[in-house]
């Protein structure tokens, strides 16, 4: 069998080695076919992170390649008419970087609304560039739109942030939507944070319109970019049956909001206090998985005469800090009813979160701060997302409400199937 060659480290200086994992110990592993030379070298650090030098010999060559055994990622290799006396073994630290798949550039397009959730998306990742896009109007009122340096983006990532409030606001933003697919662009991705339509999802009388279904499939025509079909983010869509709305030419990224709450709930001093309640049982299918390692209670909407009353269905708010879960709110009215019979049975403080405060007509004025005192008389929070840009810039710095920014979330899922 030939020499084992012997093993160098890259550590150029002794502060970069002291950072750097040593090898411990390696193993041969013998090539059947071929005896006398090893296939490969598995070396294992003391991190217990392995590296694989395959070997492969021929009349003529000789060479050996660094592979990552944990994700077989080539890393490096060399060739030679004979097997070299050393091997230099990249580093764990310069191996983990360069196993590290590169962020993938991404053009962020954004509307008037959504400016300063753009923002804070690019300030997460230095992988995003916001471009911006001229929204004028003709003297018609009809939308005059342009996308300023429209042959930059091509062959680049391009994603829209969108906000589709009302219904004025989508005529444009669609136009811009299936105009930017068909600038060369090698992916497109459409950021939807609230799907609007939600709550329309099914017929209960012949001639009912499902506007959820009909905004799904204007969605499903986006045309298709090189990379192929757009991709939505959207999160806490209303059903979960609504992911079967759109057609096959749009690729739906459901995300969440829930975990936002859930690190906003451990800094709380009564993290370990906190009890979750669902206003339905919609909520309950909705998010109980995530959220299964705080006590749990469900409420449920019963008819007494002409009057639908809110009652606990299942748990003991005794005593807990009250956290009610929904994906949205509108006039707010369940969450007050909920408020109060969780005020009933004994809950010591209540909080109130939503995905989505769409809050029309300022129907959160009704929601006043409770500073500890009396949890019937207000909530300690209520934690909304920035899923919707108006409503954010009027609950402000207003208590009880506070912010959670879906930005980190957004730049994260911009990442998914990346391109190069």
């Amino acid at each position: 069998m030939a020499a084992t060659p012997s093993l160098q480290s890259t550590s150029t200086s002794a502060s970069s080695t002291a950072s750097r994992k040593i090898l411990s110990h390696y193993s041969i592993i013998y090539n059947n076919r071929s005896p006398k030379l090893p296939s490969s070298l598995l070396f294992k650090t003391k991190s217990q992170a392995t590296i694989t030098i395959r070997i492969r010999c021929d009349a003529q060559n000789w060479s050996a390649g660094y592979v990552s055994a944990a994700t077989n990622h080539h890393l490096h290799s060399i060739q030679s008419p004979s097997p070299p006396s050393s091997f230099s073994i990249p580093s764990a630290s310069s191996s983990s970087s360069s196993e590290s798949s590169p962020s993938k550039r991404v053009c962020l397009f954004f509307c008037a609304e959504t400016k300063p959730l753009a923002q804070r998306i690019a300030a997460e990742s230095d992988s995003i560039e916001l471009r911006s896009i001229s929204w004028r109007t003709f003297d018609d009122g009809f939308p005059n739109l342009f996308i300023p340096n429209a042959h930059g983006i091509r062959g680049q990532h391009v994603a829209f942030l969108a906000s589709f409030s009302s219904p004025k606001v989508i005529f444009e933003q669609l136009s811009i939507i299936y105009a930017l697919p068909k600038l060369f662009i090698s992916s497109f991705t459409l950021v939807l944070p609230f799907f609007p339509t939600g709550t329309s999802e099914r017929m209960e009388d012949e001639g009912d319109v499902a506007t959820a279904f009909t905004l799904a499939r204007i969605l499903s025509n986006i045309p298709a970019s090189r990379g192929g079909p757009t991709s939505l983010v959207t999160f806490d869509i209303h059903a979960l049956q609504e992911r079967f709305y759109f057609g096959d030419n749009i690729l739906p990224c459901f995300e969440s909001g829930i975990p936002l709450l859930k690190n906003r709930l451990q800094e709380l001093p009564d993290s370990d206090n906190i009890a979750i309640a669902f206003p339905d049982d919609g909520a309950w299918k909705r998010f109980h998985k995530q959220l299964q390692h705080f006590p749990t209670i469900i409420c449920a909407k019963v008819r007494e005469g002409d009057q639908r009353i809110v009652r606990i269905k299942e748990g003991n708010p005794q005593g807990r800090h009250v956290v009610i879960v929904d994906d949205l709110v509108q006039s707010g009215g369940t969450l007050v009813e909920c408020q109060k019979i969780l005020v009933n049975h004994g809950a010591a403080k209540i909080s109130a979160y939503v995905t989505h405060g769409i809050f029309p007509n300022r129907s959160w004025e009704r929601f006043e701060y409770d500073d500890g005192g009396d949890p019937g008389a207000g909530l300690s929070y209520f934690w909304i997302t920035d899923s919707c840009p108006l409503t954010v810039k009027e609950v402000m710095n207003k208590r009880p409400f506070e912010v959670l920014s879906l930005a980190d979330s957004i730049a994260a899922a911009l990442q998914i199937g990346q391109l190069f």
